[in-house]
């Protein structure tokens, strides 16, 4: 019996100690399986911080793409709308507004006419754009490029600028032979300009062949009447 009681003893013990153990083991790793669960958590949460700030740094980059791309949009547009009005003003201004006509600034026709023995009207306006004033002097007529193809003025026509402008017109009236002779030379153009200085000089075809021997040319007039070529 004693025996027994001795043998029941020592397994009781023999447990008493393995639960004290066991209690110990277990006190002891409870720390450290919490420190494990911090750091667990304190990673995740950097880990979130850091993908967050990562997020914000992406959606603000572009953000700021997006602020660029308008205003260039917007800076290219108001470029583009600048350029054009600098354009319509250039189209507005046109070379010789308000100055004596060149020859290079009219439109000319020549028709053939039967007063005063025969004649060549020379009806001029100003070219689409054009304003410009015309001398009311003789124009510079010539045929051919000798002396004796000029065509002399007779001092006809009007006595102020004529302005042309739209559709307003002038006149010049060219008699090409005012001999009462056979002789004379035939030509088919005539050279017309605003004055002896123009370098641009106009060279019109007749309605038909000309024979020229000393030739006159009338001042401009605004009025057809003041253009027929007399000898006074």
């Amino acid at each position: 019996m004693r025996s027994r009681l001795a043998a029941r003893s020592t397994r009781l013990v023999l447990a008493a100690a393995a639960v004290t153990a066991l209690a110990a083991t277990t006190t002891a790793c409870g720390p450290e399986e919490d420190g494990a669960a911090a750091t667990a958590t304190s990673a995740s949460t950097e880990s979130a911080t850091s993908g967050d700030s990562d997020g914000s740094s992406a959606t603000g980059g572009s953000s700021d793409s997006g602020s660029d791309s308008d205003s260039g949009s917007g800076t290219g547009s108001k470029d583009s709308g600048s350029s054009g009005k600098e354009s319509g003003t250039d189209d507005g201004g046109k070379s010789g507004y308000g100055q004596s006509c060149g020859t290079n600034d009219l439109n000319f026709k020549v028709t053939s006419e039967t007063q005063a023995g025969g004649y060549y009207l020379v009806t001029v306006s100003a070219k689409s754009g054009i304003t410009c004033y015309l001398d009311p002097n003789t124009p510079s007529v010539s045929f051919g490029s000798k002396a004796e193809g000029v065509a002399s003025p007779v001092g006809q026509g009007g006595e102020d600028p004529i302005k042309l402008t739209g559709s307003a017109v002038a006149y010049t009236g060219i008699s090409p032979k005012t001999t009462n002779s056979d002789s004379g030379v035939e030509f088919e153009n005539v050279i017309i300009a605003t004055s002896e200085e123009d370098e641009n000089p106009a060279e019109l075809k007749l309605p038909e062949p000309a024979t020229v021997e000393k030739p006159i040319v009338t001042n401009w007039d605004d009025e057809i009447s003041g253009a027929v070529p007399q000898i006074v």
